[in-house]
């Protein structure tokens, strides 16, 4: 029989290889016959911006070394989905903006760099909330139409990787590269199915990609399944040099992520539910139901479940943080280093252009109207006052109680209506990950209505990676929640 690549793992595409009824080109194809009949056609997911045209040949290139020595590295003939604001050497790189149409960086970013180098082959790049605006829907003006939730057609995927997000969890490639200013990588994953992996501030490396705000932008991996997910991590995370934020790293990356899948992970494990993350009027029933289970398996599989678990004061200490724009600046410098390959070379030149989504507008018209940049803004300041009390605040609560990880649903809503933004939105992910600078990591726990995804979202003190990734893939491997979308099925 073919090997189905509809849900095929990093593991299962190496057995087959190994086992030699699997090439590397023949697993290229299967995942562009399913590209032809559900991106743009059938349910027509419009997920995908571009697919590289040197795929096959890539594909090829990788059978040849097979033949010869083996696998190329850990993600070899690994076909992955980039989200459109990581610099490709060899596609254009637009994040989402006509502004940018065509194009192509000089070189890959670091992240895209470093997957090659496992042996991965970059399928396509995928569908963006323009600049990565905004976390609740995938629109840009680079591709016409919105991105579609595979597990219900009239559903968002949220946003800003919702592209990324929807072409994994319809199996248009095998995995993907997020980034995640807010949400950008939980919100997309916990919509459709997926694990979503935000690191520690540090750990991993920016460079190459467009920024919303360098303060708080991470890019890592979104995958079906948390073994595939720390695949991509262990590759990917690391110190660079040309992103000095990630000297942090030093000392604390660990040496293997892929040793922490550990089924038993939950044994002992103390976690503390959050209310403050996701409790509100709003809160939809069905996720608490799905969350109020997903605790339960925890406890089943030996986890002690301390709840509730609160922040003091936080309240009174959101009201004086400060807000700090600092997109105008962060952009304009990415820009210039584009050069001439760039049609616009600053944020003046995007808007002057006209070229750009009518619903980014007044987004592009705020940040343009900042006049003074993050070290002399008083508001970045407050802000900056404000992550550093909360990370005390964040590690003196876990250390009191003991707590290994801090959960709450990653929506407290299930994913709205395309085009819908009066409903609550649910998103939990905007303040507790990026205003700490701790990692997090969502997981599939269950779905509303049926058929809508729902994540469980865990919170770790600064370079628990591997204690979050213990937890997440016990919890995984306990209650397989995950399950593909009925809109695209195996191909014939």
């Amino acid at each position: 029989m073919p090997f189905e690549v509809a849900e095929a793992s990093i593991s299962e595409i190496h057995a087959a290889m190994r086992a030699g009824t699997l090439t590397c080109r023949e697993l290229v194809n299967g995942y562009l016959a399913r590209i032809a009949a559900y991106d743009k056609n059938g349910p027509a997911i419009n997920a995908l911006i571009v697919v590289n045209p040197a795929a096959l040949a890539t594909a090829d290139s990788l059978d040849k070394r097979f033949a010869s020595g083996g696998p190329v590295g850990p993600l070899h003939c690994i076909p992955m989905i980039v989200k459109d604001n990581f610099e490709t050497r060899d596609l254009p790189t637009t994040a989402g903006s006509l502004s940018l149409s065509g194009m192509v960086p000089q070189q890959d970013a670091f992240m895209v760099r470093r997957i090659r180098e496992a042996g991965a082959i970059v399928l396509a790049k995928s569908n963006m909330a323009e600049f990565a605006f905004t976390p609740y829907e995938t629109v840009s003006s680079i591709l016409p139409g919105y991105t579609k939730n595979p597990y219900a057609l009239d559903r968002a995927t949220a946003g800003s990787s919702g592209g990324s997000a929807a072409a994994v969890a319809a199996s248009l490639g095998e995995a993907a590269l997020g980034t995640d200013t807010g949400n950008s990588i939980r919100g997309p994953s916990a919509h459709q199915a997926l694990v979503g992996i935000r690191s520690t501030m540090g750990l991993t490396s920016r460079d190459g990609v467009a920024p919303l705000n360098l303060a708080s932008d991470i890019a890592g991996p979104m995958a079906r399944t948390v073994a595939d997910a720390v695949a991509i991590f262990q590759v990917v995370a690391g110190e660079d040099s040309a992103d000095t934020v990630t000297a942090r790293s030093r000392g604390h990356r660990a040496e293997s992520y892929v040793a922490a899948l550990n089924a038993d992970a939950l044994k002992g494990a103390r976690i503390g539910v959050l209310h403050q993350a996701y409790d509100r009027e709003s809160t939809d029933p069905e996720v608490v139901r799905v969350f109020t289970a997903a605790l339960d398996d925890m406890r089943r599989r030996g986890a002690v479940i301390v709840d509730p678990v609160a922040v003091p004061d936080l309240d009174a200490k959101l009201r004086t943080a400060g807000g700090c724009n600092q997109f105008k600046f962060d952009i304009n410098d990415w820009l210039a280093r584009q050069g001439t390959r760039a049609p616009v070379h600053s944020l003046t030149e995007v808007i002057a252009s006209r070229r750009f989504h009518p619903t980014i507008q007044m987004r592009l018209e705020a940040a343009q109207a900042e006049s003074l940049p993050p070290a002399r803004n008083p508001g970045c300041a407050s802000r900056d006052q404000f992550r550093a009390w909360l990370r005390t605040s964040v590690m003196a609560l876990m250390d009191s109680l003991h707590l290994d990880a801090l959960a709450y649903p990653t929506w407290s809503n299930p994913p709205r209506l395309i085009g819908d933004l009066n409903t609550p939105h649910g998103d939990n992910s905007q303040l507790f990950s990026p205003s700490t600078g701790f990692p997090a990591i969502t997981v599939p726990m269950g779905y509303t209505r049926g058929v809508l995804p729902a994540g469980l979202q865990l919170l770790g003190r600064a370079w628990s990676e591997p204690t979050l990734i213990g937890i997440a893939y016990a919890y995984e491997q306990a209650t397989h929640h995950r399950r593909p979308p009925a809109s695209t099925p195996p191909l014939r």
